[in-house]
């Protein structure tokens, strides 16, 4: 028997409603630093993303026939694609998501790279993805609607270079439960 279920502490999936977004300048390293420390306050104060889905890869297998071998087709790995993510939130203060898309319009966008947290029921990180130098490829404002009472929503399409699961993530929450389960 594990001390986990000696100890009565419970080891439920994360509910996928509570995570943080943040996008970061990486223009230049004191930039990035100045940038994660502000999108900390910004992505509160903006109001979060209610919203986010993408996180995918897939790897098409190259297939090899080799002679002789008629009974089966050889496979190995070739490149990873990367989806597209899609970043939505309610329209809040401030037209952050809108000028970071327009930037490129008129010549002086830069690429961000971004941390996506799932946290745990007691606020803790359980999982965390990063991308490199994110590009805003499409930028969709609210839906608007005078006969219905809905949020208004926004929403950006970011493409990114690599999207990259963080080891470690989630053992400190684990951790904590258990400690948590053998002091109550």
């Amino acid at each position: 028997m594990s001390l986990l279920s000696d100890t009565g502490a419970r080891h439920d999936p994360p509910l996928n409603h509570n995570f943080m977004i943040s996008l970061i300048d990486t223009s230049s390293p004191l930039a990035a630093i100045g940038s994660l420390a502000l999108s900390a306050v910004l992505d509160v104060l903006v109001g979060g993303f209610t919203e986010c889905s993408g996180l995918e890869m897939s790897m098409t297998p190259e297939e090899y026939k080799e002679g002789g071998r008629n009974g089966a087709v050889l496979k190995f790995p070739s490149r990873v694609t990367w989806s597209n993510l899609t970043l939505r939130k309610g329209v809040g203060i401030g037209t952050s998501l809108w000028d970071w898309h327009y930037g490129f319009v008129a010549g002086k966008g830069k690429r961000r790279d971004g941390v996506i947290v799932l946290l745990d029921a007691t606020g803790l990180p359980a999982a965390m993805w990063y991308f490199s130098r994110g590009l805003p490829i499409k930028y969709s404002g609210p839906a608007l609607n005078a006969t219905q009472n809905n949020v208004a929503i926004e929403s950006i399409e970011v493409a990114h270079e690599g999207l990259y699961q963080v080891p470690g993530i989630g053992i400190a929450g684990g951790a904590a439960a258990l400690i948590g389960g053998l002091v109550s």
